[in-house]
């Protein structure tokens, strides 16, 4: 039996049976650990990869919960003294602004290997890297067999007609129109900075204005391609690569361009559960066990002992292939920290109108 079919055969009926157990202390119930992911295919490759296999070895109770992202929820819980999650993962901005702000646990980086173990934009006080990811586009190969390259192609409606999905944010669109307006990677946060450099952006989101179909949520991707209500697609290379070998499409990923960044795992302030969550981070940031996770999705991983061990093949669709960072964009946390408000109102604006 491969390694795929032995952890998803533990599957999720393991972790529903050991979240309804409970543990005690000082004669009181104590809720299980709970850690929150992003659910979909993310969150079930970390089960398979990890969750299942952690409470079976460790006896450690743990229940999974689900969001979508938003600092005011975890400040809420860690303001109303009783953090209800504890082990959660985050984007790159939401761990800037939350460590400020105090809402994570300061990470014992000795007992995770220390910060030399990890390149270099996994490692944060508060936070060390669940996956490296990125912000791509794709086309389905079985309806337009010599595609686009970048996103100056993405851009070109005479050349490729037809509608393009795109992740209705000012995050990721921005910087994506400025390269397809010839702005290179390295030099895309210098012009979007300044005033002239946003205007330029929307200018160039005016041309193909009318031909955007705007998703929500990554997961609707697949299905707009495979629907062909969109030409082309912005999305992440994970969802379109589990649609190929689940449902056999042909979706191609392009990474010229792409933009990269790396999601977090924290811990809340105030959790009743840090010991066994500090536990729960060694377990998966383990070379031999983070290794896993490209088996169950297409990702890039953080720490440098498992990129090095890991498959060619299962690297080849990822952020750890350096192939596919040699003409891409890293995001910015900081500027979007600092811009995403006004940004997000004149995007918000223009998308309206």
């Amino acid at each position: 039996m491969s390694v795929r079919a032995s952890y998803a055969r533990l599957g999720a009926s393991v972790l529903a049976t050991l979240a309804a157990l409970t543990a005690c202390h000082d004669g009181q119930k104590v809720r299980p650990l709970t850690v929150v992911g992003w659910g979909g295919s993310s969150q079930e490759a970390h089960r398979n990869a990890y969750w299942t296999s952690f409470s079976q070895q460790t006896g450690i109770p743990l229940r999974e919960d689900v969001w979508n992202g938003g600092l005011g929820i975890l400040r809420a819980k860690v303001l109303a003294g009783h953090a209800d999650w504890d082990v959660v993962q985050v984007e790159v901005e939401e761990l800037q602004l939350g460590c400020e702000e105090g809402l994570f646990e300061k990470l014992d980086w000795r007992a995770l290997g220390g910060r030399d173990a990890y390149i270099p934009a996994a490692v944060h006080d508060c936070g060390v890297g669940a996956m490296v990811w990125s912000e791509v586009f794709a086309y389905d190969g079985d309806r337009l067999e010599n595609g686009p390259r970048g996103w100056a192609d993405f851009w070109n409606l005479r050349k490729f007609p037809g509608r393009r999905g795109m992740r209705k944010t000012p995050k990721y669109t921005l910087e994506a129109a400025l390269m397809a307006d010839g702005v290179e990677p390295e030099d895309v946060y210098t012009v979007l900075a300044t005033p002239a450099g946003v205007e330029r952006a929307f200018r160039k989101l005016d041309e193909i204005k009318s031909s955007i179909v705007w998703w929500q949520t990554v997961a609707q991707v697949p299905d707009l391609l495979a629907g062909g209500e969109v030409a082309m697609s912005m999305g992440t290379p994970g969802r379109l690569i589990l649609a190929n070998k689940a449902n056999g499409r042909n979706f191609r990923i392009v990474w010229d361009g792409n933009i990269y960044a790396v999601d977090f795992w924290v811990i809340l302030k105030g959790s009743p559960r840090t010991a066994e969550a500090m536990r729960l981070l060694q377990y998966m940031k383990s070379p031999e066990n983070e290794a896993r996770l490209p088996i169950f999705i297409a990702t890039g991983l953080s720490n440098k002992q498992a990129i090095a061990a890991l498959d060619p093949v299962l690297k080849q669709d990822t952020p750890s292939n350096p192939d596919n960072l040699r003409h891409a964009l890293q995001l910015d946390a900081r500027f979007w920290v600092e811009n995403a408000d006004s940004l997000t109102q004149r995007f918000n604006a223009w998308a309206a109108q």
